[in-house]
């Protein structure tokens, strides 16, 4: 079985790659919901640093006054270009890659030799990248809730809407997606799932709208390494 990073890094990255990119200035004094609508809507390409963490509350045994405990953490650096395609490259503690290059998810795991490709389409759609990924609105797709600020951060609510022509509503695997808004950029992603589970994302040294080569987002899997070809 591939690592906890070939589940949960392909709806998680997709999710974070949602909030990744924009260029233009937002004063701190506007809500979360209207930064975060100019940041999409003003994106075209970024790059930075992210801290992934999935955390867990306190079990039944434990003093109920504990934070969140961290039971594995991740790091490393992204890459994005509007529409559709990114490099979600973990680095520590071991190395692994998820790319997006507009047709098709690559993750590519070094240890394992091993990279598994499979269609973009249907799992963009069922992800909160629509929201950078689709050509329409952000409003289109997502109903904003205005949150608390905390932690320097005005926090967004992201609640999915509904599609009268989709044979299943509300695919994603999260009961709960928050964006941490501050001066105009996406500083932290909070994801939590149906049985309490959640997952922070921290984002740090973001760039907006550099320019990238335009093979920023081919690969080639290394001769020898196990390929892998889903439908």
């Amino acid at each position: 079985m591939q690592r906890f990073l070939s589940a949960v890094t392909i709806q998680f990255a997709l999710g974070i790659a949602t909030i990744v990119f924009s260029g233009a200035a937002v004063s701190q004094g506007e809500s979360g919901s209207e930064q975060l609508r100019q940041f999409v809507r003003n994106s075209k390409t970024a790059e930075g640093d992210f801290v992934q963490q999935q955390l867990r509350a306190p079990k039944v045994s434990e003093s109920q006054n504990k934070d969140f405990k961290v039971v594995r953490q991740t790091q490393g650096h992204f890459v994005f270009q509007r529409p559709g395609r990114f490099v979600w490259d973990t680095q520590k503690p071991y190395e692994q890659k998820l790319i997006a290059n507009g047709n098709q998810l690559i993750l590519w795991d070094k240890d394992l030799n091993q990279a598994t490709f499979r269609p973009s389409g249907q799992a963009l759609a069922s992800t909160p990248a629509a929201i950078l990924f689709g050509e329409s609105s952000l409003d289109q797709h997502f109903d904003l809730i205005e949150g608390e600020e905390r932690s320097g951060m005005k926090w967004v609510g992201l609640a999915p809407k509904s599609d009268p022509n989709a044979k299943k509503q509300n695919d994603l695997p999260y009961t709960k997606i928050s964006i941490g808004m501050a001066n105009g950029l996406p500083k932290a992603l909070e994801l939590i799932d149906g049985l309490g589970s959640v997952v922070l994302v921290t984002l740090d040294k973001i760039q907006i709208n550099v320019n990238l080569p335009v093979n920023r987002f081919n690969f080639t899997p290394p001769a020898g390494a196990e390929v892998l070809r889903l439908n």
